[in-house]
């Protein structure tokens, strides 16, 4: 499937917010979340949005646990039939 074309290059104002630079985009450019990862390339900087992690990623941040689990009685479950 083709990817969707890219919006033309606009022109957007630069401001101050404080002590930082800031910059308008439009519309046609926003990026999902609440941050981005910021790069130079030459003259140009490049906007990554951060993407939340998935389940895995969590899971893999946390420390193994370091008590054992009790044994569990495999038990039928009540008025089912499990096949």
């Amino acid at each position: 499937m083709p990817q969707p074309a890219a919006p033309r290059p606009k022109e957007a104002r630069l401001f101050r917010n404080n002590r930082s630079q800031a910059v308008r985009i439009p519309v046609e450019f926003e990026l999902p979340g609440e941050s981005v990862l910021i790069s130079r390339d030459g003259d140009r900087l490049i906007l990554e949005p951060i993407r939340k992690k998935g389940l895995l990623a969590l899971l893999d941040g946390w420390e193994p646990l370091d008590e054992a689990f009790p044994a569990i009685k495999d038990l039928p479950i009540a008025g089912r039939n499990v096949f």
